[in-house]
């Protein structure tokens, strides 16, 4: 008899191990390096190397208080309670039963019925379906862990560039002042030659629109400030207007450029990447489970229990069974194979995003090396441009004391300055934002927000000083 079934076991295990998929392979080629490259290693706290003391604390704030990132802690919860929870599938399940009943019937024949028992199932992992659900359930928490982890490091170069953008606009707030002043002087100068007829009227009305103009732009740029720093309150987990933020501090001195290493370790590096990655393996598991559900499953009950009429004598009386389920698949329509073919299109799709995502990767660290790179070449000009326009300026504006020019050259030369003053601190801050996206593009995890603090927002006052 044990001869005629083992064609049957053979063909069995030759279908459990038909659901060991092939080893995945890189989807893109990589290349050898990065088009630029420094000598400063990256960091996971990336942000320290701007040396502001500042900014490191509201980035500390922020991981702790951040609303959205402690959601995505949350999740990171849910799914490693999920893996656990399909986790607990492959060992047996243990139940204890117990009763008392009384049964009232005629002529006083009253009878308790007192029962307990325990029973267990365990499903046998034939073909591995369950241990696959399972590791596809562990996969899925590691890649809530790699978005948390991501969520933290976007989250750190949302509060760099909106420091950064901050202090752009409180410097084009002081700039704004002084060249306010200086219009005023100017225009002081121009109604005094105007007194004596030296200028004329429009000369005058130049002037003072000029004034009204950096006036204007000051207004201007409080209100970008404020909204500046009600974003800040809000990323560090604070309502606006409840946080007061540090007043002093000026846009920092770009650090060296970091060392940008080789696209294979970037792969290897970034949380993103890692998440791609394990949406793949997750999605392979899954593939391999349905291939498994169309194989038979095979189940074993048993129980013990124990009935009687009295407590005295309910331990001594235990019935055992022992059954052994077996259920295959016949006839289902095709619903098996569908989920077999709609598995193995996931598994494909999650292999493009990934490579599509370390494309993208790579794409993001040239770009950022770029922005940079240009962004540098323009300080230098502009350094030089300011240079000229305020030698220009000042030969301009003594010709037209002297009488030798109209004033509107000299306005012409007086706006090109304070202009390219202005442009210059602009750029300055695109380029602390380029280096923050090439930051943030390198950065690997940051391992110490595994578990944020539960209490940290229950200690912090309602105005708590940066």
């Amino acid at each position: 008899m044990s001869y005629r079934l083992f064609p049957l076991i053979l063909v069995l295990f030759l279908a459990a191990c038909s659901t060991r998929q092939p080893v995945l392979n890189q989807p893109t080629t990589l290349p050898d390096s990065f088009s630029e490259t420094g000598q400063q290693p990256v960091s996971d706290t990336w942000w320290k190397s701007f040396d502001d003391r500042h900014l490191n604390q509201l980035v500390r704030r922020a991981l702790d208080d951040n609303l959205s990132l402690q959601a995505a802690y949350q999740r990171l919860l849910q799914a490693r309670a999920v893996a656990r929870r399909q986790e607990a599938l492959l060992y047996p399940s243990l139940d204890a039963t117990s009763s008392a009943e009384r049964q009232e019937g005629p002529d006083n024949t009253d009878a308790n019925l007192f029962s307990v028992g325990l029973s267990a199932s365990y499903e046998v992992d034939l073909w591995g379906r369950v241990q696959s659900l399972t590791e596809a359930d562990q996969f899925r928490a590691s890649v809530s862990l790699a978005d948390y982890q991501a969520a933290a490091i976007s989250l750190s170069g949302e509060i760099s560039n909106t420091w950064f953008q901050l202090l752009e606009q409180r410097a084009q707030r002081d700039l704004a002042q002084r060249q306010l002043e200086t219009n005023r002087t100017v225009l002081k100068v121009i109604e005094t030659r105007f007194g004596v007829g030296l200028s004329s009227s429009a000369d005058v009305l130049r002037q003072r629109q000029l004034v009204a103009a950096s006036a204007d732009r000051i207004n201007e740029t409080n209100a970008q400030i404020g909204v500046l720093e009600n974003q800040l309150a809000v990323l560090v987990g604070q309502s606006p207007g409840r946080v007061q933020l540090p007043d002093d501090g000026a846009l920092p001195t770009l650090p060296e450029l970091p060392e940008t290493g080789i696209p294979a370790e970037l792969v290897q590096r970034r949380p993103d990447l890692q998440q791609a990655w394990w949406l793949i393996q997750a999605a392979d598991r899954e593939l391999a489970a349905a291939i498994s559900n169309r194989f038979p499953r095979f189940s074993i009950d048993v129980s013990l229990s124990s009935q009687s009429r009295g407590s005295g004598d309910l331990f001594y009386n235990w019935l055992l069974a022992l059954a052994g389920n077996l259920v295959m698949p016949v006839v289902d329509g095709g619903e098996r194979r569908a989920e077999v073919r709609r598995s193995q299109a996931l598994r494909e799709e999650r292999v493009r995003e990934y490579g599509q995502a370390v494309l993208t990767a790579i794409q993001e660290v040239e770009d950022a090396l770029t922005r940079e790179q240009e962004q540098r070449r323009r300080l230098e000009n502009l350094a030089t441009r300011i240079q000229l326009a305020d030698a220009t300026y000042r030969q301009l504006r003594n010709r037209y004391l002297n009488g030798a020019v109209s004033y509107i050259e000299v306005l012409d030369a007086l706006q090109e300055q304070q202009n390219l003053r202005r442009t210059q601190l602009a750029t300055r801050q695109q380029s602390l934002s380029s280096r923050v996206a090439l930051y943030r593009a390198l950065a690997g995890s940051i391992e110490t927000l595994e578990q944020p603090s539960n209490n940290q927002n229950a200690t912090n006052s309602e105005n708590d000083s940066l």
